[in-house]
């Protein structure tokens, strides 16, 4: 192939469309397999070029692949937030395209082996870095890439969705190097001598690739296939109220019609038989403050429909409020009354209520959505923080907890209450197994993009967390997909989006413990050491030439 300007630019928007076209939900997973290859041709050309072409124009190239990427994907939170977007757009963008290039620095710097071996490292280390800090936007984690085909990764019970990331990339390299590394050439026309791959080496490093796609497919179709829930049975309730979250959710509908709608809907699908009832994030929209939470008419009117049904459970979403007593220490995200030296904080909650005992459980959403519910590295930022997006009821950063835990029932039923965005982190919610979580709760508002793939991938989503702890889920929207959700990955009784609705099923709880909910994403942790100690290397060889 002649290289030129064009080509180098098409094969790298080639790149990021196969990536767009392969995700979920309507994407093609498959593709993964292929995306990076063209990139990687347009990275060799450069490399073998290295001495006449500068590095600079391979970063624009890939941050080509990445912003292509984000834009086709991820689109859809313009719906919400169009500043927002573009701001989430370039800077993931700029991470990815900075990974990519220290992959280029180091191979040009120690050559092909170590060069291909510190792609996936550098990778990887960047994902797990992207899960844990205040500037996370995990969401096209690559792993995440075969949600939909779920039954393809039921593995991910031993490594959760990095693995799944590796798996891409080690299959994306040695299919570059089988078939395309060879003899690239500079733009006028001269041809290089790079290393190529001599056809009998071909037979061998094919098998490798073929087999290193096919193993994990085969076990995780036979895992799936096999795997048999133990009957520990939990009759669940799920409402779906349906209230649009920009015209009625925080205005023009009063907090309490939501709630008498919501137990209209709850009340087609509550028996003697109920165990949990399951009400969406914030289905109490109106900032209540934790030290009245007994007394408020919303509660009191909650606890009158469960008398009727006495083994019932609720976990129920909530916005609540908490005030620092004057001269009490209180948090970074705490907001000063404007006529009073005392603080508050608010909260995305959930509750949970019983009819055994007068008190209320609170968990306070602790994974917040990057520039819409938190400023990131608040004593840095913290003058930004009157940007933050508001999209209804309080706007700037929200109060955290620390630490997940679970809500406890009578029974001793433990489970997690996971809030919308948090259910996109593996790590944590493993947390809430390792605490002892049977169940997993998911509720959560997907109504904010409208019916758009957001909401549809959120969803897959919440699959990769029933198989990577195979914990049994229940997922309550206000506006998005209801459903439930077993331990194979397999989702029941789903609702139409923007439709109202009610939905009931028996879920089994499971005390066992795969190996990712016991370690979570420690094994990657070496990854980060492992590039910090490729990139000391290659900076090594760097100097001594």
């Amino acid at each position: 192939m002649i290289f030129n300007k064009k080509i180098l630019l098409y094969l790298s928007l080639l790149s990021g469309i196969l990536l767009s076209l392969a995700w979920p939900q309507n994407g093609f997973a498959p593709l993964l397999f292929l995306a990076w290859i063209p990139l990687l041709i347009v990275e060799d050309y450069f490399y073998v070029n290295r001495k006449e072409v500068k590095a600079k124009r391979l970063f624009g190239l890939s941050y080509l692949t990445f912003l292509t990427w984000n834009v086709f994907t991820t689109w859809w939170v313009w719906n919400a937030t169009a500043p927002g977007s573009i701001f989430a757009f370039a800077c993931n963008s700029l991470f990815m395209a900075a990974v990519f290039m220290l992959f280029h620095f180091t191979r040009s710097r120690t050559g092909n082996i170590i060069g291909y071996i510190s792609l996936p490292v550098y990778w990887i280390a960047f994902e797990y870095i992207h899960l844990h800090w205040e500037l996370s936007w995990p969401w096209l984690t690559l792993g995440n890439g075969f949600a939909s085909y779920y039954k393809w990764i039921q593995w991910y019970e031993y490594t959760g969705i990095l693995g799944g990331s590796l798996w891409i990339l080690m299959v994306n390299i040695l299919l570059f190097k089988i078939f395309f590394q060879h003899n690239p050439q500079t733009l006028n026309g001269k041809a290089s001598s790079p290393s190529r791959v001599k056809p009998r080496d071909r037979k061998p490093q094919t098998i490798t690739a073929v087999l290193i796609i096919l193993v994990p497919v085969v076990y995780s179709l036979l895992r799936y296939n096999n795997y048999k829930e133990v009957s520990h049975p939990v009759n669940i309730s799920i409402v779906q109220p349906n209230i649009d979250p920009y015209n009625e959710k925080f205005s023009g509908m009063s907090a309490h019609d939501q709630l008498l709608k919501l137990l209209r809907l709850a009340s087609s699908v509550t028996d003697s038989a109920t165990d949990y009832l399951a009400a969406p994030e914030t289905a109490l929209p109106n900032g209540i403050w934790e030290e009245d939470l007994q007394n408020h008419p919303d509660i009191n009117l909650l606890r009158s429909f469960m008398k009727a049904f006495p083994k019932l459970t609720v976990v129920i979403g909530a916005a609540t409020s908490r005030i620092y007593g004057e001269g009490k220490p209180h948090s970074e995200t705490a907001r000063k009354f404007r006529d009073s030296p005392e603080y508050y904080d608010q909260f995305n909650t959930a509750l949970q209520l019983d009819n055994f005992s007068d008190s209320i459980r609170m968990y306070h959403k602790s994974k917040l959505v990057l520039g819409v519910e938190k400023m990131p590295y608040p004593k840095i930022f913290g003058f930004l923080e009157k940007l933050s997006i508001d999209l209804g009821g309080a706007s700037g950063s929200l109060g955290a907890e620390k630490e997940p835990f679970n809500f406890i029932s009578n029974d001793s039923i433990k489970i997690a209450p996971i809030i919308c965005y948090e259910s996109v982190y593996g790590d944590y919610v493993s947390q809430y197994v390792r605490k002892g979580a049977q169940l997993l709760f998911i509720i959560t508002n997907d109504g904010w993009w409208g019916n758009t793939p957001g909401h549809r991938q959120h969803l897959d989503y919440g699959r990769l967390r029933a198989i990577e702890m195979r914990r049994s889920i229940a997922r309550s929207a206000n506006t998005g997909i209801s459903c439930f959700i077993n331990q194979r990955g397999d989702i029941s009784h789903a609702t139409k989006y923007w439709e109202d609705d009610a939905i009931k099923e028996i879920l089994n709880t499971n005390d066992e413990m795969t190996f990712y909910a016991k370690y979570g994403d420690d094994f990657f942790k070496m990854f980060c050491w492992t590039g910090l100690l490729l990139f000391g290397f290659a900076l090594y060889k760097k100097f001594r030439s």
